[in-house]
């Protein structure tokens, strides 16, 4: 089984390690200095892509054509791109997710929960990064938005700042950057004398790489869809 994997810095060394590490053997990896673009990539059974937007296009074009599946883990897509990869799910398998962590994707499922039950409590959210992180927020404190509020009933303020006045129905959104934090991420529900806070912390990229390759597992035996960290686990 050939797995090529998109992108070749630090993430894309590890996902190489790993697959390796599982059984899988490398068809090449694409970036600076080894296959210059996925056109120019021999045949391979499956894609994993955890570079840039920019890479997207000629990936899900690939895919489709050869029948590839793909487990895509790049943030910051345009909406159009997101569109992209639901229109490729219908030819293809495709495992897509904002955050590869076991525990995050248990922790979305919670505040999923916690939502429901804790009806008119206050929610913020926070995460924190490394310093050379380039989005914010971050795509896994938007898929924590998305299950505290999925159908988008409340407003989103990306930090505060002035004279705001009291606070309202909003959902507060904050990014912190510094130093080499992995992700940390922070879901607060405050409510009349009392406050619960769901919290996960990663240490290193690994575990999300770790995940990554459990999704491939499940993305080699599934029918063409749009499939999530949840399904991987829970199916």
């Amino acid at each position: 089984m050939k797995i090529a994997v998109i992108g070749n810095g630090r993430m894309g060394k590890i996902l190489a390690g790993l697959c390796k590490e599982a059984g899988y053997e490398l068809a090449g990896m694409v970036g600076p200095g080894d296959v210059e673009s996925v056109d120019a990539l021999n045949h391979f059974d499956a894609a994993m892509d955890f570079s840039y937007p920019g890479n997207l296009e000629p990936l899900l074009a690939r895919a489709v054509r050869d029948h590839v599946p793909l487990v895509l883990g790049t943030t910051g897509y345009s909406a159009e791109q997101i569109e992209a990869i639901h229109e490729a799910a219908r030819e293809i398998p495709i495992v897509y997710a904002t955050n590869y962590s076991t525990g995050v994707t248990v922790m979305n499922r919670l505040v999923r929960e916690a939502a429901k039950a804790l009806e008119g409590f206050d929610i913020e959210i926070v995460e924190t990064h490394h310093r050379m992180k380039v989005d914010a927020p971050s795509g896994t404190a938007k898929t924590l938005l998305s299950n505290v509020d999925p159908d988008g009933m409340h407003p989103v303020v990306d930090g505060r700042s002035g004279i705001v006045g009291a606070r309202g129905n909003e959902i507060g959104m904050h990014a912190l950057r510094g130093g080499t934090v992995a992700g940390e991420h922070r879901v607060y529900f405050f409510g009349e004398k009392e406050e619960i806070e769901i919290r996960h912390r990663a240490d290193d990229r690994e575990i999300f790489a770790r995940g990554a390759v459990r999704a491939l597992g499940f993305i080699l035996n599934v029918a063409p869809g749009l499939y999530n960290m949840e399904d991987v686990l829970f199916h």
